[in-house]
Formats: C-alpha cells, sequence, structure tokens
C-alpha cells in the first residue's frame, strides 16, 4: 500500500498544472515552469485544488510508480513556489571558492583549480568569511538538477574520515575516525 501515493497534492494559489495526452505534467508557477513525463499506467486528475494520482491494480510495480510520480510531481510544485537550495562547505586549508556568472573556480588542495560550470538553471553564489569556511550556495527551481551539481561538487573532494577535509554539505555529519596509535 502506497501511503504517498495516496495522499493529494495541494495547488497552492498562483500554479496551473496542465496533463498533456503523452502524459506529460507541466506545472507554472511564479518561479517558472517544469514538466515531468509519467508512466503511462499511473494517471494524474485535478479534483478542486488538489492533483490525485491513481494508479490501475495492486502489482509491485504500479505500487512503486505509484508513490514515486506522486512525489516527483510534488517537488515540482514545491520547486515553481518557492524553489530549492542547497550549500556545500569547503573544509581544509587552503581551499577555496570563487564565482563569476555560472563558473566557480574551486582550489582544492590539487597541483591545478578546477573550473567548474553550472547550468543555467541554477544560481550559484560563494561566500568567504574570514575565520570561516567557504560556502557554495546552490538556488533553483528543479530539485533533481541541484541535487546532482551538488553530489558532483562534492565528488571533486570528498571529506576524508580522519580530518574532514573535502567538500561536504552544510548540516553533514562525517564519522570520523580515530588516527595512528602513538608509539611506545
Amino acid at each position: 500500500m502506497s501511503r504517498i501515493g495516496k495522499k493529494p497534492i495541494l495547488i497552492p494559489s498562483g500554479v496551473t498544472i496542465e496533463v498533456a495526452n503523452d502524459n506529460t505534467v507541466s506545472v507554472k508557477g511564479p518561479k517558472g515552469v517544469l514538466k515531468q513525463t509519467i508512466d503511462r499506467d499511473i494517471k494524474p486528475e485535478i479534483v478542486g485544488n488538489e492533483l490525485i494520482i491513481t494508479r490501475p491494480t495492486d502489482q509491485i510495480r504500479h505500487r512503486a510508480m505509484h508513490g514515486l510520480y506522486r512525489a516527483l510531481i510534488n517537488n515540482l510544485v514545491t520547486g515553481v513556489t518557492t524553489g530549492y537550495k542547497r550549500e556545500l562547505e569547503l573544509v581544509g586549508v587552503g581551499y577555496k571558492a570563487s564565482n563569476v556568472g555560472n563558473i566557480i573556480d574551486l582550489a582544492l588542495g590539487y597541483s591545478h583549480n578546477i573550473i567548474f560550470e553550472i547550468p543555467n538553471e541554477i544560481k550559484v553564489t560563494t561566500v568567504t568569511e574570514k575565520g570561516k569556511n567557504p560556502v557554495i550556495a546552490l538556488e533553483g527551481i528543479d530539485k533533481q538538477l541541484i541535487g546532482q551539481v551538488a553530489a558532483k561538487l562534492r565528488s571533486l573532494r570528498k571529506p576524508e574520515p580522519y580530518k574532514g577535509k573535502g567538500v561536504k554539505y552544510v548540516g553533514e555529519v562525517l564519522r570520523r575516525k580515530a588516527g595512528k596509535a602513538a608509539g611506545k
């Protein structure tokens, strides 16, 4: 039983949802327009100011798709109304980040700087305060794209378990290991 799939999606004022014949759901709101293609078996229908997702049978595949597409469409509605923000923190001596438009220049302890181009749909800002670690903030309406870009930036220098150096999400708790035991 899909508990997520059964919950209706509340459509806020200022948001319009259109379901096309080719199973594409497009959500238009104050921040922009997002589209999602859904499985042909899953049927979205608008009832009043709610969107209800239904499935044809109780097969495992249909139950899995039911909750998945409800969550994806809910993410679209949240994205066009409030948007999403993801912050990354650079922990390490000499680690720096700066941006010009959508191009980030990262100094992550390698012999060269890493130049990373962010997609145009995402707004990026870098903050470097004295005494604090540099922070990269990603903002946009597409949750999936922001998560993918943030994961790619994190993969450039993953946090290591001994000193915690690397690129990590703000608020991420790292599992730390003990160092070498002292000799005699």
